[in-house]
């Protein structure tokens, strides 16, 4: 029966016709979706690529972080490991510094360009400038070795011997005692800028910021540290070695050099043993003593005289000091007993004390068998192991002394002029975030509170350069370099710098303090700066470099570098040294009695952090107390910095 069998055909054909349909359904919907997917991915992936960041600044910085992490360690382990393995291990100490680091890479960056703007032909409009010539003429002299050598050492033993009373090391017993004058010697080295034993000097008024006082306080040891004389050492070794050395390749009688040489040393040792550690110096800051010209005797009571020795070293700026001039002294405990020292030794060892502190310095100013001397200290003492090329430390030098006249040159040069108006406004987004952490914090009291608030809001901030040094006016930069005149032999130009930087120091007691002025560091460092008694910040225009920061490149690179050291600098206003001071510069207590109890109890934790913390490679753990006011300003800088750029 054929009926029934076309009505299964159909029924089948039907079926059949369902399920393709059905098929067909699912596929469209199949395909909507993975068209929708692949659509989504598309746009997703073009997304990602429009965040990418391509750009050659981009790339480099992406590669210096790649070859500065180690993947392979756990960041939660340890994290410094994590961040700086592979640079740590691409990165070898040169044989001509005692270590490496992120801001020695960008110094020798920043070495190299003071070289190149010292020996470059000058351009119309700076090949007038006297500043920038004798800057020229210093570096001239000092890079002239053949004429260093001709020069021999005449000069610095003329010095010695016409002026300081000559160096018994090197006289053997022909030296009389009756020469000597202990007043005479300390002002003829303080007229050379050499502070030894008493540091004396001009300093800002930590009372009245916009004045200047005089400051007596303690100088630094020839191995700087008190520590150092404790035991018996490489390091204490290798220093006797070098005065014994040094004396010995500048006379002929070596009668008395070894017995000179070793009563120099025990004498320096007894001095050390008084001297105060940056960690007590920031402990004891309220030991320090306020007094005046006219009372000077009765604090001191030595049988030197500090008074006298004051109105002397003065006397070389033409300035009287009067009695009610104001004097500050600190480490009063380590100048009393080391007069008392100097009262117990003899004339011999005193004189040969002080002339070898200043020898001691000039040796790198010397024809090269004397610097060979002090590189075999420094191998043992700075853990060098060569000289630093001539025409660097040369540029060094120069820079150190006259920076502003390099300057002048330098950001003319390699000076990006963008960098000033992203870092302000970074400072001032970064000031912002601090005022709002600081808000939130629960253990300051309402009133230490707003007033931390009107320090930080007055703080003041210099980027890059003084203004004047990129202006065609060029009165300012050569009336603070009137006296530079270099046109003498090296050695002949070092001594006059010295009296120089000394006459500078004493002349501006009766000048006013200003405090909007630019500091005294120069733009050609790589460095950041915070200066207590202007409550100002400083970054110069050697530290805006990579890594720390470039105006191609996104903001969050430039605020975990830069960033990081803006809010550095304005913690250091809030640190166990800064928060001594007001927003006006003085030194005055402004916190509450409670709000400085509980800052000391979190400083504490921060002390015991850091003191757990040991170097493993020389086995020595870190002086979390010592290291407590950059600890503070590092944790302070970067929680800053984070809390914006993740904020905002």
């Amino acid at each position: 029966d054929p009926i029934p069998v076309v009505s299964s055909l159909k029924k089948h054909v039907l079926i059949l016709f369902g399920i393709l349909i059905g098929i067909l359904f699912i596929s469209t919907i199949v395909l909507a979706i993975l068209f929708t997917i692949e659509k989504n991915k598309t746009i997703a992936i073009k997304t990602v690529e429009n965040d990418l960041c391509v750009t050659s600044p981009c790339i480099k910085a992406a590669n210096y972080l790649l070859e500065s992490i180690d993947e392979s360690v756990e960041p939660c382990e340890n994290f410094f490991q994590f961040a700086c393995g592979t640079w740590l291990k691409n990165n070898r100490i040169p044989d001509d510094t005692g270590a490496q680091d992120t801001f020695n890479v960008l110094r020798t960056q920043l070495d190299n360009h003071v070289v190149d703007i010292l020996t470059s032909p000058l351009t119309n409009d700076t090949i007038q400038i006297k500043s920038i010539a004798n800057a020229r003429q210093l570096y001239d002299s000092c890079i002239d070795e053949l004429a260093i050598e001709s020069a021999g050492v005449d000069t610095v033993l003329s010095v010695i011997d016409g002026e300081l009373g000559g160096w018994p090391i090197l006289n053997g017993l022909s030296w009389s005692e009756t020469q000597f004058n202990l007043s005479r010697l300390i002002f003829k080295l303080r007229e050379y800028n050499n502070n030894i034993i008493y540091n004396c000097g001009t300093a800002t008024d930590d009372k009245n910021s916009s004045a200047y006082y005089i400051r007596i306080a303690q100088s630094d040891l020839g191995l700087e540290q008190r520590q150092y004389y404790l035991n018996e050492t490489k390091l204490t070794l290798a220093y006797k070695q070098f005065m014994y050395d040094l004396a010995m390749s500048l006379t002929n009688d070596t009668t008395m050099v070894d017995k000179d040489a070793r009563d120099i040393y025990e004498f320096e040792k007894k001095i050390a043993f008084f001297h105060w550690t940056t960690a007590e110096q920031r402990a004891r800051q309220n030991d320090i003593i306020r007094t005046t010209i006219g009372n000077l005797s009765r604090i001191f009571n030595t049988s030197f005289d500090f008074t006298n020795y004051l109105r002397q070293i003065y006397s070389l700026a033409n300035v009287t000091l009067f009695d009610n001039d104001n004097v500050s002294v600190s480490e009063l405990e380590f100048l009393r007993n080391a007069s008392l020292i100097i009262d117990q030794h003899s004339p011999r060892v005193l004189q040969n004390y002080f002339i070898w502190r200043f020898m001691m310095n000039r040796a790198a100013n010397m024809p090269k068998r004397y610097r060979v001397i002090r590189e075999q200290f420094d191998r043992v003492y700075r853990g060098t192991n060569a000289e630093r090329p001539r025409s660097i430390s040369c540029g060094a030098y120069v820079n150190n002394n006259m920076g502003f006249a390099v300057s002048k040159l330098y950001i003319k040069k390699y000076f990006d002029e963008n960098a000033k108006n992203q870092s302000l406004e970074m400072i001032h987004n970064i000031r912002s975030a601090f005022i709002e952490m600081l808000e939130e914090s629960t253990w300051m009291d309402d009133v230490s509170k707003s007033k931390a608030k009107e320090k930080a809001l007055a703080i003041d901030e210099k980027i890059g350069y003084p203004e004047y040094l990129s202006s065609d006016n060029i009165t300012e930069l050569e009336q603070d370099y009137a006296e530079y005149n270099f046109n003498e032999s090296y050695i002949h130009n070092i001594f006059k710098m010295l009296k120089i930087k000394s006459k500078e120091n004493f002349k501006i007691l009766r000048e006013t303090v200003d405090r909007k002025a630019w500091g005294a560091s120069p733009p050609t460092v790589v460095n950041a700066f915070y200066t207590p008694s202007k409550n100002q910040i400083a970054f110069p225009a050697g530290i805006f470099q990579m890594p720390f920061f470039n105006k191609d490149t996104p903001k969050y690179l430039n605020y975990g570098g830069i960033g990081a050291v803006i809010g550095h600098e304005i913690t250091h206003g809030f640190d166990d040294n800064g928060r001594q001071y007001d927003k006006d510069g003085n030194r005055i207590l402004w916190w509450t009695s409670e709000t400085i109890d509980r800052f000391n109890k979190r400083k504490t934790c921060i002390v015991d952090q850091y003191s757990q913390y040991i170097l493993e490679q020389i086995n020595i753990s870190i002086n979390g107390n010592q290291t407590q006011g950059e600890n503070i300003a590092d944790n302070g800088g970067i929680k800053e910095a984070f809390y914006f750029e993740s904020s905002y």
